[in-house]
């Protein structure tokens, strides 16, 4: 690994809000943030630590979560 944890969960957030906002995903900033990084620090804990797979990883998750919220 060639970058320390906490670099690496912020990358991968990052990566992860940059698409959500660009798709206009993006309604409630704080809500996305505490989802993204709970998300993707609990994938990191598991042993997950490439990048790409981490923002995927959470992409999905909350486009998952949101379509409950709607149901």
């Amino acid at each position: 690994m060639s970058e320390s944890l906490p670099v690496l969960v912020e990358r991968s957030t990052q990566i992860a809000w940059d698409l959500l906002e660009r798709s206009g995903e993006i309604t409630d900033p704080g809500d996305v943030s505490r989802f993204l990084l709970g998300n993707i620090d609990d994938m990191v804990r598991a042993g997950e630590h490439r990048q790409l797979m981490l923002a995927n990883n959470a992409i999905d998750a909350y486009r998952r979560y949101k379509r409950l919220l709607a149901a």
